[in-house]
């Protein structure tokens, strides 16, 4: 090999090395696992594991628990998706306004939700979520709202979670909203002014259609974090109750970690994995049909 060649392979090598020994081997041998049996007694001995074929894909796809997992997944993902990202662009304007002040003060506390600990943030709110002490209801009994069983019902199970997500993840969507508000010419905004746009012709034909790129961006990584719901209900709910904030990364745990079904929880990561893969190039697809009319 030529030099020229083999010194930049050199100098991939630790990152390409540990990428095939923590990544790929685990991720090939997960999909070799889920065509199998692998449970807790193959564990000890692998003689005692069985090729199963399809089986596991077949028993996943009459799993009544599987698809009331990916309805909840569903439900949180396509809910608090675009809330998340609604609430992330507001303030991202808002912060982008020259006549605030203190506007490094102010992302800086929006961003604190981010970088602090996920599950220490869900037990917190599991107690501003207490029907009888928590300071959510106490605030509501203010406006004369009777209290609400957050965790405990399963109508509010799933909202409650997802009010959670909402403020723990949307300061990082803001931040990258901000950074592109930040990288459109102000000459288009006057342009705008000078044809008698106001704040609302200002914002629907200047700043969504500058920002499409970054709303691509926000709205792909926020499809892909949120199908992988699984501490939220973990720490606060355990899938309950009844099964409505039952995940199916939290379904996935149960099956590998609880029952040591490892061959099947591995059928469930991949079907997860083409969900949303397929959902992905859905999105992307309609992101090119955009750009090229």
């Amino acid at each position: 090999m030529h030099r020229k060649t083999l010194i930049p392979w050199i100098f991939l090598a630790p990152a390409l090395g540990t990428l095939l020994l923590f990544f790929f081997l685990p991720v090939a041998a997960s999909l070799v696992m889920s065509f199998t049996d692998f449970d807790i007694y193959a564990i000890g001995k692998l003689a005692r594991v069985r090729f199963n074929g399809l089986e596991n894909y077949r028993r996943l796809l009459e799993d009544p628990l599987f698809w009331k997992a990916l309805l909840n997944t569903a439900y949180f993902v396509f809910a608090g998706g675009p809330l998340t990202i609604l609430v992330a662009l507001l303030t991202a304007i808002g912060l982008n306004s020259r006549r605030l002040r203190l506007r490094p003060w102010f992302r800086l506390g929006y961003f604190i939700p981010v970088i602090t600990s996920l599950v220490a943030v869900a037990v917190v709110w599991r107690y501003l979520y207490h029907p009888r002490f928590g300071l959510i209801n106490y605030i509501l009994s203010m406006f004369h709202v009777g209290s609400i069983n957050w965790l405990g019902d399963p109508q509010w199970a799933m909202p409650a979670i997802i009010i959670l997500a909402v403020w723990k993840n949307f300061g990082y969507y803001m931040m990258i909203f901000l950074a592109g508000l930040q990288t459109i010419p102000d000459y288009l905004y006057e342009a705008a002014r000078l044809d008698g746009a106001n704040w609302w012709g200002q914002f629907r034909h200047v700043t969504l259609p500058q920002l499409a790129p970054t709303t691509f961006f926000v709205t792909l990584m926020t499809l892909i974090g949120y199908f992988q719901l699984f501490a939220e209900p973990y720490v606060m709910t355990q899938g309950g109750p009844i099964n409505s904030t039952l995940s199916v990364v939290f379904y996935l745990y149960q099956q590998g970690f609880r029952w040591w079904h490892m061959g099947y929880a591995s059928a469930i990561a991949f079907m997860l994995f083409l969900i949303i893969f397929l959902l992905a190039m859905v999105q992307m697809l309609a992101r090119k049909r955009q750009e090229a009319a």
